[in-house]
C-alpha cells in the first residue's frame, strides 16, 4: 500500500496572508510542516500543492515536491484532491500547511488502518480534552464515535452534553485526514451539505452522504496552529524552549 501526504498551502489568507512563508527559527512554515511529515514512515512522498509561485519558489529552494493547482479551489481538501488525481497511490494524507509541530507519529496512526481494512474510506484522529477552556472554544471542534470508533458527529458545540456536570468523555478533533484516492475524488465532487455549512465544518459532509470516518484516538498530538501573527510569536517561543521543529 502506497501512501502519499499532500499538504495544501495558498499565499491569501484574511487573518495572515503570506503566512506559509513567514519565518519561524531559520526556516519558513511551509518547511517545518514539510520537515516533519517527511519523517512519517508511512509516506512514500510528500508534496506542496499550491497555486502560488513564492510559495512553489520556497518548496523548491529547500528540495521540497511541488504540485501546482487552480486558484480557484474553495478549500484546502478540493485542492489535494486536484494534486492527487494523477498519482500513482492507494491512500492520500491531508496535512494542514499551518502545524509546524506535526508528529510523523500522528501521520502513521491515521494511515495505519488502512493496512487492514480494505473497506475502510477516510480517518481522521481525536485526543480527549483535558482542560475547560477547550470545552467550551468553538475553535476547538469536538467528536463523537461509535462503539467502533466510527465518528457520529463533529461539532463546535461540546458533545455530549454534560448532563450531571464535568465532562469526562470530550474528545478533540484533529484536523488531519488519509483517505483512499478514489474516495477523496468522490468526497471533493459532493456538493456542501447542510450540517457542513451551519457548523462550517467540511468533514460533516462525509457523514451527511452516509459515509463513515474512521476516528483513531492519539496521546502523540501537539498542536499549536498558525492561524494569526500572534500564533507565530507562540510557535516561536516553543521553539526556542524545545528545539522542536
Amino acid at each position: 500500500m502506497k501512501a502519499v501526504g499532500i499538504i495544501p498551502a495558498r499565499y491569501a489568507s484574511s487573518r495572515f496572508e503570506g503566512k506559509m512563508l513567514a519565518r519561524l527559527g531559520d526556516r519558513p512554515l511551509i518547511q517545518h510542516v514539510y520537515e516533519r511529515a517527511a519523517q512519517a514512515e508511512s509516506l512514500s512522498l510528500v508534496v506542496v500543492a499550491t497555486d502560488d509561485e513564492r510559495i512553489a519558489a520556497a518548496v523548491k529552494q529547500f528540495g521540497g515536491k511541488v504540485i501546482m493547482t487552480s486558484p480557484r479551489h474553495p478549500s484546502g481538501t478540493d485542492r489535494v484532491a486536484e494534486a492527487a488525481r494523477d498519482l500513482e497511490v492507494d491512500v492520500i494524507v491531508n496535512i494542514q500547511g499551518d502545524e509546524p509541530f506535526v508528529s510523523p507519529q500522528v501521520i502513521d496512526q491515521a494511515v495505519a488502518p488502512f493496512r487492514s481494512r480494505p473497506d475502510l474510506l477516510m480517518t481522521t484522529l481525536s485526543h480527549r480534552i483535558s482542560d475547560e477552556r477547550s470545552l467550551h472554544d468553538p475553535n476547538v471542534v469536538k467528536v463523537v464515535t461509535d462503539r467502533r470508533g466510527y465518528a457520529l458527529y463533529f461539532s463546535r458545540s461540546l458533545i455530549p452534553h454534560p448532563r450531571h456536570g464535568q465532562s469526562e468523555e470530550a474528545f478533540a478533533h484533529i484536523g488531519l485526514y488519509a483517505y483512499r484516492k478514489d474516495f477523496l475524488q468522490r468526497f471533493a465532487a459532493m456538493p456542501p451539505g447542510h450540517l457542513e455549512q451551519i457548523e462550517a465544518l467540511e468533514q460533516l459532509r462525509v457523514l451527511e452522504n452516509g459515509e463513515r470516518i474512521l476516528v483513531v484516538p492519539t496521546e502523540d498530538y501537539f498542536g499549536i496552529g498558525v492561524d494569526v501573527p500572534a500564533d507565530l510569536e507562540r510557535a516561536e517561543e516553543f521553539l526556542k524552549r524545545n528545539g522542536h521543529g
